[in-house]
């Protein structure tokens, strides 16, 4: 028997160069056990780890290495068993990943789905209170939380982006993390009573949560699960729902009893802002695909609701993903200086994304993008699709290709679609051009210049479009 033993619960790489070597000498999943610290089970220590080449490696599917370290951070024990046993299954079946019928797959797939929801529950329910300032220092902002997983270091970088101007702590009973605007520490884990209990601006938030607070929308079964009790004691505001729920039927016939009565010749409708605006309220809550986890935010559309013409782009950016708004970085500023040159008021004009997460991996401190992949925009369809249902625009102009797969629901070739109007079953028309970052990326000048034309051409299509054309409004 082989015992491994890890130097934290979340230790990925070091799960990772102890599998690497047990599977290049065919340790079979049975033969290992896995520790963490100094807390291991065997009594007689067990085999010394197999020593192999330190170049020796081998290839595994990518979304493997994103299941194995997000299911890492699971708190149940036989999580790296279960790793190192798919691991080997992996490697013998490399399409297995795709079965999602695999039972054991599947359960890997079920820890990392519990800890994505664990990781999410943290970004909502982290709520920071002031702490005095001594001697002059910066004000200083603690939290308290009780993770489900150990997700803890995982979620830092979330934090410090969040907040990067402020100086603040989360404490957990694991362990506690601490940003000086900065640096990034670690330390042990807290008690509750070491966090403050409450914070002066805590009255302003209770009163702004009981005037938004719409009694006609309340579901009390989504709202459980949306917010469990268990974490009602970090909350100011829950404070404030039992009363809330009480009331809420009286409030409701209240409002009923106040609401003019409408002519008995007039359907009411909501106008389309009220349907934009209920259906970004509920994508800021998005968890459709694994990206939330590394997003800071969910970056909704923009623009008027009565728009005429919506721009759809593949993703927001590391600028619009901090920002929470469409084409704010440079992409944003290519297409900024091409609308304007076609005379498309941007003011005037709808955008949006397909994809509404900011999907990339991280070099250093750089966050770089990542192409979207199929699962993914297809999960953001469904929020593309009720955009436009709401926004109803005669006019799509998708920039690139995951963008007009978004809209069309199938993959097409940019050149041979490009500057010819695609009718839509609604009524609609599509039209398809490169994005702007393509035209950022262009190495050779008199390319650059040459594509950037025709990028410009294809704006003055799509005005003119909207000029001169009787389109059907949907």
């Amino acid at each position: 028997m082989f015992c491994v033993t890890l130097d934290a619960p979340d230790d990925f790489d070091g799960w990772r160069n102890a599998a690497r070597n047990l599977a290049l000498s065919k340790v079979p999943a049975q033969e290992v056990s896995w520790h963490v610290g100094a807390s291991s089970g065997d009594l007689f220590g067990g085999a010394p780890l197999p020593h192999v080449d330190p170049s020796a490696s081998f290839a595994v599917p990518q979304p493997f290495v994103d299941l194995a370290q997000s299911a890492i951070l699971h708190s149940d024990p036989e999580r790296f068993a279960l790793l190192y046993a798919l691991l080997l299954h992996v490697r013998a079946r490399p399409g297995v990943v795709q079965d999602r019928a695999d039972p054991l797959l599947r359960r890997v797939d079920m820890l990392a789905k519990a800890v994505r929801r664990d990781i999410h529950k943290m970004h909502a329910f982290v709520r920071f209170r002031e702490i005095e300032a001594v001697d002059g220092a910066p004000a200083r902002f603690v939290a308290w939380f009780e993770p489900d997983h150990h997700i803890v270091r995982a979620n830092a970088g979330f934090f410090i982006r969040r907040f990067a101007n402020m100086c603040w702590s989360i404490l957990t009973p694991e362990c506690s993390i601490h940003w000086d605007g900065n640096i990034l520490r670690e330390g042990p884990g807290a008690e509750r009573g070491d966090a403050p209990a409450e914070d002066p601006v805590e009255d302003i938030w209770k009163g702004y949560y009981s005037a938004i607070f719409n009694p006609a929308r309340l579901k009390v079964g989504a709202m459980m699960s949306e917010m469990p009790k268990k974490y009602w004691r970090n909350l100011p505001e829950a404070s404030l729902i039992p009363d809330l729920i009480a009331g809420a039927q009286a409030r409701e016939s209240a409002m009923i009893a106040a609401s003019p009565v409408p002519s008995k010749n007039i359907e009411a409708i909501p106008s389309a802002r009220e349907n934009w605006t209920e259906l970004r309220a509920e994508a800021m809550t998005c968890t459709r695909c694994a990206l939330h986890c590394t997003a800071t935010q969910t970056v909704f559309g923009e623009g008027p609701t009565d728009s005429r013409l919506m721009i759809v782009g593949e993703q927001p950016g590391d600028q619009e993903d901090l920002a929470g708004r469409p084409f704010v970085g440079p992409a944003g500023q290519v297409l900024n200086s091409a609308l304007a040159k076609a005379d498309i008021d941007r003011s005037r004009t709808y955008l949006t994304n397909a994809v509404k997460h900011f999907k990339h991996e991280l070099r250093g401190k750089r966050r770089i993008h990542q192409t979207p992949q199929t699962p993914e925009i297809e999960a953001c369809r469904w929020w593309l699709g009720r955009e436009i249902d709401a926004i109803r625009p005669p006019v799509i102009l998708a920039l690139g290709a995951t963008a007009a797969r978004a809209v069309l629901g199938k993959a097409v070739t940019i050149g041979k679609v490009r500057g010819a109007a695609i009718p839509l079953p609604t009524g609609q028309e599509l039209w398809v051009t490169v994005h702007p970052s393509y035209l950022r990326r262009i190495p050779d000048a008199q390319k650059a210049q040459e594509e950037r034309a025709r990028f410009l051409d294809d704006l003055r299509l799509v005005r003119a479009r909207l000029d001169g054309a009787r389109l059907a409004t949907v």
